[in-house]
């Protein structure tokens, strides 16, 4: 019997994913340094895992609700509104596996077969594939470079169609770090409200926000009704690996979201659902230590790359730079290729993410200054000499 036969033809028909290519090729040089993962180096703070352990010898191994403990549900809730000002109700808080359950969610919830789902991109790697397992159809909606990677209003009514339905945003944004400030998300809001749009807006890097305070446009006037929250604790708070996140949503769509839940994943483990309540209420000082050294490590970086002369935007937000690669005469996946044959050092080509990452690669700063020093000297090396092979210009 042919197995592969029986599977669907979405799934057959899913890209694997390319970030997962260098990681395999990664793990085949172990004294590669890796600018790849998008991952904090830090671990979970003490208070927060001993809030587990505790929970632990209480006895705390059983189920929650489906929609999750009420004590964190109201704690998420206070803290949406003290940090961003957003106000949902506690019924309208899910607690869920990651922000990327919640994703999963939001898109079966509310996509059904044909309908558009505008994707600004470059973007984070799953949208696409789960849009397509939810039965929709992924339009990209390019950004650039010479605008920060800012989704613009132009672009995205160039994009809308009558079978637009869903606009997934990632602000602060992976692979860019662009952010969007609330000028940059007023015209994006009046387009949504203009064409009935819902909008999916993956806040998973809010607290790593470098210059003031993130926006979320369901704080927008209006705008409540139009968004689906996505956030959770990794990138905040180093808690990757709890698998614990959020939605936030008005009730008829959060109610959709819960009844997929509740069938597929019945709730979050209660011993990360406690490390996050410790967290959420006492774990800020903490991460705003996290992201002076992200801030630090930032601007190393992207003064080293523009120092070797390759152009590299600002980022305001996560951890990640995007430096552009077209000056060394290579395409990106010959670039990451050669770097971590060449030099050892693994970054992830920009197209992975998009079109609109042509001619980029992505590096994370989520690693100490030491190896970050030690990456960029090796890179810095591995660019002079792949230069060094250009064609010369003709001077006549």
């Amino acid at each position: 019997m042919n197995l592969e036969e029986k599977l669907s033809p979405v799934v057959k028909n899913l890209a694997p994913s390319g970030i997962r290519r260098f990681f395999d090729l990664v793990n085949q040089k172990p004294n590669a340094i890796s600018l790849g993962v998008g991952e904090p180096d830090f671990v979970t703070p003490w208070h927060v895992r001993e809030a587990c352990v505790a929970a632990l010898e209480r006895g705390m191994t059983t189920y929650t609700s489906n929609q999750g403990m009420p004590e964190l549900i109201r704690e998420i809730a206070s803290y949406l509104n003290r940090r961003f000002s957003l106000n949902y109700d506690e019924q309208e808080i899910l607690v869920t596996f990651g922000a990327s359950e919640a994703i999963d969610l939001a898109l079966r919830a509310l996509v059904a077969a044909g309908d558009e789902v505008l994707i600004p991109e470059p973007c984070y790697v799953s949208y696409t594939p789960c849009v397509q397992l939810a039965g929709g159809k992924p339009v990209p909606v390019p950004t650039y470079a010479q605008y920060g990677f800012k989704l613009r209003a132009e672009e995205l009514e160039k994009a809308i169609t009558p079978r637009s339905k869903v606009l997934i945003l990632c602000y602060p944004n992976n692979p860019t770090g662009a952010i969007m400030r609330r000028e940059d998300l007023e015209p994006i809001a009046a387009l949504v409200k203009k064409h009935g749009l819902l909008v999916i807006s993956d806040e998973i890097y809010a607290e790593l926000t470098y210059q003031g305070r993130h926006t979320s446009i369901g704080s927008l006037p209006g705008m409540k009704e139009h968004v689906i929250l996505v956030s959770g604790f990794s990138k905040a708070f180093a808690m990757t690996g709890w698998r614990i996140g959020y939605t936030a949503a008005p009730l008829p769509i959060l109610s959709g979201m819960l009844k997929i839940h509740q069938y597929t994943a019945l709730c979050a483990p209660i011993t990360s659902q406690m490390a996050a309540l410790e967290a959420v209420k006492n774990g800020l000082q903490e991460c705003e230590a996290m992201v002076s050294q992200y801030d630090r490590r930032r601007r190393l970086v992207v003064k080293a790359f523009q120092d070797m002369g390759l152009k590299c935007h600002d980022p305001q937000g996560a951890f990640y730079v995007f430096p552009s690669i077209e000056s060394t005469g290579l395409d990106a996946h010959t670039f990451a290729e050669q770097l971590l044959e060449e030099e050892e050092v693994a970054v992830v080509p920009g197209d992975v993410f998009g079109p609109s990452g042509t001619g980029h690669i992505r590096c994370s700063y989520a690693t100490s200054i030491e190896r970050l020093g030690e990456a960029l000297t090796r890179i810095e090396r591995f660019v002079n000499r792949k230069r060094q092979l250009l064609p010369k210009r003709s001077l006549g």
